[in-house]
């Protein structure tokens, strides 16, 4: 069936613009995922809901969202892994979590870690009365690679630091990495389950927490969900001050990746600089909006703060200013020849490797894949702001650092249209009480696409709430880029993508 008959048969959801669900069996499960990859789909997210017994895949397709959601009463549900391998994490999530189950092969935990008993699932049932301490740990079986002169070298889950848990086994012959296969899930925190546990106003501090380096992009995007329940109208300008928000998200985070690569290469010059710029910039932050990381600003409805024409004109001098010495540190980083020999052809991804994996965000534009939903996909204000795209096609580190600059003079230069266009009037409007149902949030962090599907009952209060981090669909992808490295190259590698192991880890 062509994929406009299934769009024929979709109702549209509210919250994210041009979302659409379409409820399926499992043969139409398959036969629909097939005509989205055959067209060009990528898969953003899937989860599965224990109570009714359903799964759910979201797929970006053309200018649209399309979510299909299957009934799994039963039996196991056909796996998508062979259409997108970035499948694989999520449905074995899933079946940790709730218990459904997908057919895929792989059936090895990946969330549990003996984080609670062997047979029961957080979103299913209380799990109550048995100490993690006295479960007995998973026999995780990696996968080996044999042959004369393949050793082991197993990094994690603890590092030095205040780095998140996370297993990497690298399998090595001479210097040269052969495989790697990662484990995560360490610190399970139980968000998915909490937010069951939350009214709908603190389930917005909670989505801001899911990963705190993209607490504007989650809040946003559960307040887009839930003000589409709503059927709320926020006001232009907190709409604008939500974008400034994003944008100065995405600054924060592009400056302090920039220092650490330049450290990771032996750069510590370029940390130096790039930590002194980051800093001038959170001050700033706090200054006109209250927070360094801006945790609380976005609430239903609008903002929790506002800022004034004084704050504005500051924070554009600020952003000026970062824009100017960037501009220079990108000529030091050029010109470094020891920089450029650690960044250049290091972790490279093909532009055809990316869209094979499903690569997505600043890591999948460094690699050629063009996707920005900002530009794509583009919500209000986005829709009259036309945002730049910037793509690169190297794959390798020193593309992802190229994309990082570009992203980052991008930005302030569209954060300084927003503040000088501010739209007058209020910053917030009552909400009213949400219809019950699916709402989904969707919106362009700093790492890429991060998805609220959120679903609220008929007494109001939060039935299910799955938030996504592209990382899921990138953490899979590290494993190919370190191929054919030496092991001393994997923090850069790992740096250069600078994945959430908070947002992949529910």
């Amino acid at each position: 069936m062509p994929l406009r008959q299934w769009l024929a048969r979709a109702h549209t959801l509210p919250g994210s613009p041009a979302a659409v669900r379409v409820a399926v069996d499992a043969a139409d499960w398959l036969a629909a995922a097939g005509d989205v990859a055959a067209t060009g789909g990528q898969l953003l997210a899937l989860w599965a809901t224990a109570h009714g017994g359903r799964v759910h895949a979201a797929f970006l397709h053309g200018g649209g969202l399309l979510v299909l959601e299957l009934p799994t009463a039963q039996a196991r549900y056909p796996g998508l892994q062979l259409l997108f391998p970035a499948a694989a994490r999520m449905q074995r999530a899933a079946a940790d979590l709730t218990g459904v189950r997908s057919d895929d092969e792989d059936t090895r935990p990946w969330l549990r870690h003996a984080a609670w008993p062997a047979g029961a699932h957080p979103l299913r049932e209380s799990l109550t009365g048995t100490a993690p301490a006295a479960l007995a740990a998973d026999a995780y079986e990696f996968q080996r690679v044999a042959g004369d002169g393949v050793h082991e070298v197993p990094v994690g889950p603890v590092h030095a630091g205040i780095i998140e848990p996370g297993h990497f086994r690298f399998s090595i012959v001479g210097e040269k990495v052969l495989r790697l296969e990662e484990r995560l899930g360490y610190a399970h925190k139980g968000i998915e389950r909490r937010f069951r546990e939350l009214g709908l106003e603190e389930g917005r501090r909670l989505a801001a927490r899911v990963s705190g380096d993209s607490a504007v992009a989650y809040s946003w995007a559960y307040c887009q969900a839930l003000e589409g329940l709503a059927q709320a109208s926020v006001p232009p300008r907190a709409l604008w001050l939500r974008a400034l928000c994003l944008e100065l998200e995405r600054m924060q985070n592009h400056l302090g990746d920039l220092g650490a690569l330049g450290n990771d290469a032996g750069f510590a010059f370029g940390l130096a600089q790039f930590s002194r710029l980051k800093e001038q910039l959170l001050r700033a932050v706090e200054a006109a909006l209250g927070q360094r990381y801006l945790l609380d600003a976005v609430v239903p409805g609008g903002m929790a703060v506002d800022t004034d024409a004084t704050q504005q004109r500051t924070l554009a001098q600020c952003l000026r200013h970062i824009g100017h010495e960037a501009l220079n540190l990108r000529d030091i980083y050029d010109e470094h020849t020891g920089v450029q020999d650690r960044f250049a052809g290091a972790g490279r991804v093909a532009p055809g490797l990316a869209r094979r994996l499903g690569l997505i965000g600043l890591a999948g534009r460094a690699s050629g894949q063009e996707l920005d939903l900002r530009c794509d996909r583009p919500w209000p204000p986005y829709d009259v702001l036309a945002p730049e795209r910037c793509v690169h096609t190297g794959g390798d580190v020193a593309a992802r650092v190229s994309v990082r600059f570009a992203e980052l003079r991008a930005s302030i230069r569209l954060a300084t249209r927003l503040l000088a266009d501010l739209p007058a009037g209020a910053v917030r409007t009552a909400m009213p009480a949400p219809a019950a149902g699916l709402g989904i949030g969707l919106v362009e962090g700093w790492r890429g696409p991060v998805m609220i599907a959120l679903e609220v009952d008929g007494a109001g209060g939060i039935a299910r709430c799955h938030p996504h981090d592209p990382s899921w669909q990138n953490w899979p992808v590290l494993e190919h880029a370190i191929l054919g490295n030496i092991v001393p190259d994997f923090p850069l590698i790992n740096k250069s993508f600078n994945l959430s192991y908070s947002g992949h880890d529910l």
